[in-house]
């Protein structure tokens, strides 16, 4: 007679049913790298957490909103022919129905921008000595759109999820497989340092690769020299300190992004050569203030 199978044999069962039927159920594929995605959060949702986020920002007290027209002026410019070369893009139909707002943030010591689903795009005055001109701002920008419109954020939050599922089953599975309850607990903690730097991390470097490489295609298309796309990241490294082993990050080195931005201008080239030309102005000299303190390992320059 067969043995009856445990509570806990049934539930770590159900969980990995569970696991299976939302991976295999939320997969699409990446319209320019063939990548396999997974996304279990519906667009509309993620639209909508982006919108709320961006209004957020925007009411936040230490948040100052730029009101000079040499700031606004450029990046309403440069945006305008990122989103109308999106609209042209495989994520045409995103693109589309994305409810674009564009804000000039006035924080010269922050060098960021940031694309949230939905469309909604902000950028620090702090970027601007790091993209030089309105085509190094085109490279920054379509990075950040290629992040919403790929959907990036969605498909980490998905992997979080299933990780979590993951994690959940082989919690239940430990605590009656082992009968020492540090042991299991260290056992726990090994699996999430392996999930968190052997699938979550190198995930989240491809998402930047996939937005470096796609952003610097609609760049291009938008009529902006993609070669200004490697002077950034130069220029980046230059000012980056401290940064953790490629391997432990979120981003990708940056002598690897550089590399693969030259490896990708044969390709970026002809679609630039081929675009109707944008104006190439100076952005704004700034000046950022400096800070009270050196924060330990030093600064690092980004953008998300």
């Amino acid at each position: 007679m067969a043995k009856p199978r445990s509570s806990t044999s049934i539930g770590v069962s159900l969980l990995w049913i569970l696991f299976l039927t939302v991976l295999l159920g939320g997969c699409q594929t990446n319209p320019y790298t063939n990548r396999y995605q997974l996304l279990l959060m519906p667009s509309g949702y993620m639209n909508q957490m982006g919108a709320a986020q961006y209004g957020e920002t925007l009411q936040d007290p230490k948040v100052v909103l730029s009101k000079d027209p040499r700031e606004i002026e450029p990046v309403k410019r440069v945006a305008a022919r990122i989103i109308e070369a999106a609209k042209r893009s495989k994520y045409a139909q995103a693109a589309k129905s994305f409810d674009w707002e564009v804000t000039v943030i006035k924080d010269d010591n922050t060098k960021n921008a940031w694309a949230l689903p939905g469309g909604k795009i902000a950028v620090y005055t702090g970027i601007f000595p790091m993209a030089k001109t309105e085509a190094g701002l085109a490279a920054i920008m379509g990075h950040e759109v290629i992040h919403a419109l790929a959907e990036h954020g969605g498909e980490r939050m998905s992997q979080g999820l299933v990780a979590q599922v993951g994690l959940s089953a082989a919690a239940i599975l430990l605590s009656t497989q082992v009968d020492n309850p540090a042991l299991a607990q260290l056992g726990m903690q090994a699996m999430g340092l392996g999930v968190q730097a052997g699938v979550l991390l190198p995930f989240s470097r491809k998402h930047e690769s996939e937005a470096d490489y796609v952003g610097v295609l609609l760049a291009a298309d938008a009529g902006y020299d993609p070669q200004e796309a490697i002077r950034i990241w130069e220029r980046m490294a230059a000012a980056s300190e401290g940064a953790p082993p490629e391997f432990l990050s979120t981003h990708p080195a940056n002598e690897t992004r550089i590399a693969d931005l030259k490896g990708w201008m044969p390709e970026a080239m002809p679609i630039y050569q081929r675009a109707p030309k944008a104006a190439n102005g100076i952005l704004p000299t700034i000046t950022p203030s400096p800070p009270p303190s050196s924060p330990p390992g030093g600064s690092r320059a980004r953008f998300r």
